[in-house]
């Protein structure tokens, strides 16, 4: 009975942090849509591995529009938005934006077997303990996943969407980008 309780509170605990549509964490937290080009902050230069091992570097794209993608294999909501991301991935790409993910599972071999099973096709930093997420401004990014930041050319955030994003919704943000 007490693992079945502490089974319970982990799953818990790991939905708690899994949010569908939750627009702010709080009163004034964070922006969610587009932001004006005078008011959009400096990406961070996330610099890491992707899950393959490789080196993976956010200012390596600058001159590109750059959609990331926060999520984990263990969410719902993530689950529900990657075939969404993958099919603005395979229309936008032409238009010369690039797609990067931010992968929050402990397990690599987990967040591999996502990127295979949802054939996304881009590369994703490893972020197990959310040290990434974190160097984003304070009150730009929610504080679970999934969430959706969208990068100007010029390194800056132009757009953030918290919660599952929809194909449609990937291309309003990053198109208009594409054409300043």
């Amino acid at each position: 009975m007490k693992r079945r309780a502490l089974l319970w509170s982990a799953a818990c605990l790991a939905l708690a942090s899994c949010h569908a549509g939750m627009a702010t964490a709080g009163p004034g937290t964070e922006r969610s849509g587009p932001m004006p080009a005078d008011q959009r902050q400096d990406a961070p230069d996330l610099v890491g591995d992707s899950l393959d091992g490789r080196p993976l570097r956010l200012a390596d794209h600058r001159g590109k529009v750059v959609v990331l993608n926060a999520w984990a294999s263990w969410c719902g909501p993530c689950r529900a938005e990657a075939p969404a991301l993958r099919a603005a991935r395979e229309h936008l790409t032409a238009k010369g934006v690039r797609f990067i993910g931010l992968d929050a599972d402990s397990d690599p071999a987990a967040g591999r077997a996502f990127q295979r099973e949802h054939r996304l096709g881009y590369p994703s930093f490893r972020d197990p303990s959310g040290r990434q997420m974190l160097r984003f401004p304070k009150g730009t990014v929610p504080p679970g996943v999934p969430f959706t930041v969208v990068i100007d050319t010029r390194g800056r955030i132009a757009a953030v969407h918290a919660g599952t994003i929809t194909e449609r919704e990937v291309r309003d943000l990053a198109l208009p980008l594409t054409r300043s």
